[in-house]
């Protein structure tokens, strides 16, 4: 099981706060380019699609598949006595990709395709961490 990971307090800047603002609260929260709709992961000032400066921040829904993950055995610094831990890139049912965690399962169980939805763990600083969890059953 990996429900023990560091959750280090991210920095925040002006690109990123209502995203951070929204974990806090148990929201995962998207950017939505305002020209071509197009959903936008990591925060920044602009839609890496059109180039639109124009976006506004939208609720995702908090799911998404395994796209790629890794199993570390072995973790170093604050990390070291984590492992093993599941690193992935989840593609959120909006679209984007996001590199995170798979928590809540053996690291033998996780599997590309799996099915999964957004948990929260809080940084003791006013933000919270998006990881991921397995839903019950996989797409066919």
């Amino acid at each position: 099981m990996t429900d023990q990971l560091p959750a280090r307090a991210p920095e925040v800047n002006a690109d990123t706060e209502p995203f951070w603002r929204g974990t806090s609260e148990g929201r995962l929260m998207l950017q939505r380019c305002d020209s071509c709709a197009t959903y936008i992961w990591y925060p920044r000032g602009f839609c890496p699609d059109c180039g639109g400066r124009s976006t506004s921040w939208e609720q995702a829904a908090g799911t998404g598949t395994v796209y790629s993950f890794t199993v570390t055995r072995r973790g170093q610094g604050r990390w070291r006595d984590a492992g093993p831990y599941v690193m992935a890139y989840v593609e959120l049912l909006e679209g984007p990709r996001m590199l995170t965690n798979i928590v809540d399962c053996s690291v033998d169980d996780v599997h590309i395709g799996q099915r999964v939805t957004v948990v929260f763990h809080d940084t003791g600083e006013g933000s919270a961490l998006p990881r991921f969890r397995p839903l019950g059953g996989d797409p066919s």
